[in-house]
């Protein structure tokens, strides 16, 4: 039973002038159903960050640099959205393998976190090739697959880092099945919990093309990112990877590593866009997505 029903029947004990009795069913089970829906994410085990400057959390090791204030516009741009839509679940993935969505999920995790009064959430969902743990510099630890795989419903692999107040479900121990673990009715049941747990959940997904597994995670999520590197995202890709994604979910197109992404005039390249347009990470243009694939 948690401490906010006990202390709940406690009180009634300790009210003066009433004898004690034991709460109304009706009242106890309304109590409770409101407990199973809530959790104190505080009480989830704390883990030190230890990041290295070339860990690439920019946001973290590197906070005046011109790609940690992208990221900073990158967050502003997604709270804006949120006031007109529903969008508390966002899916970072790209076309194919080293595009840079880790890199993008992790620092813009840390950079919705930095709000006060927000929890954050960095769920890592790309089981086959786990890298986040090692880029915040977190030993191996348990995380989304031990739980989907074993028997027990209270949900202990999330953790707490210390800075920011950033929490984080890692992927794990990479298993021998992953879409068929993720495709289970489980993930629901997850999804439900943390969606009322946490005010914002960065899910970092396999890419789009090569995986089955990302158009799951794509059902589970409110809106989507999708990663382009310059130098490394093919255009025929770029658009097969726009076609696979259902427009409506597509929030727009993070340019990672871009040449000219330079420090003298980026203030003059911020322009107004509307909800369908790119939020820039070392970007040098923020334009429609049906426009994206003739500059790459």
């Amino acid at each position: 039973m948690s401490r906010i029903f006990e202390a709940l029947q406690r009180s009634e004990v300790e009210r003066p002038g009433f004898p004690f009795s034991e709460p109304s069913s009706s009242a106890a089970e309304l109590l409770q159903a409101v407990e199973n829906g809530k959790c104190d994410v505080e009480e989830f085990n704390s883990v030190s960050v230890i990041a290295s400057p070339d860990s690439r959390l920019v946001t973290l090791t590197a906070e005046e640099t011109l790609a940690a204030e992208k990221f900073r516009y990158l967050g502003v741009r997604l709270r804006q959205l949120q006031q007109g839509r529903k969008l508390k679940k966002v899916l970072i993935t790209s076309t194919i393998a080293e595009e840079g969505k880790s890199f993008v999920s992790a620092n813009l995790a840390t950079t919705l976190a930095r709000r006060r009064q927000q929890t954050v959430l960095l769920l890592e969902g790309d089981l086959r090739r786990p890298v986040l743990a090692q880029q915040f510099g977190l030993p191996t630890l348990p995380g989304l697959s031990e739980w989907l795989q074993g028997d027990e419903t209270r949900i202990e692999n999330i953790y707490n880092l210390d800075r920011p107040p950033l929490w984080i479900l890692p992927a794990g121990k990479p298993p021998e099945n992953p879409l068929e673990l993720i495709q289970s009715g489980k993930l629901s049941d997850l999804f439900e919990r943390l969606t009322s747990w946490f005010d914002w959940i960065v899910i970092d997904s396999p890419p789009l093309l090569t995986l089955a597994d990302t158009t799951v995670w794509a059902r589970r999520a409110d809106g989507v990112l999708l990663i382009v590197r310059e130098g490394k995202t093919e255009k025929r890709l770029l658009k097969r990877g726009l076609e696979a994604l259902q427009h409506p979910s597509l929030l727009g197109v993070v340019f990672n590593h871009c040449s000219d992404a330079d420090q003298s005039n980026y203030y003059q390249r911020y322009a107004q866009v509307g909800q369908n347009s790119n939020a820039g990470v070392k970007v040098i243009k923020l334009q429609p997505i049906e426009d994206v694939a003739k500059h790459t």
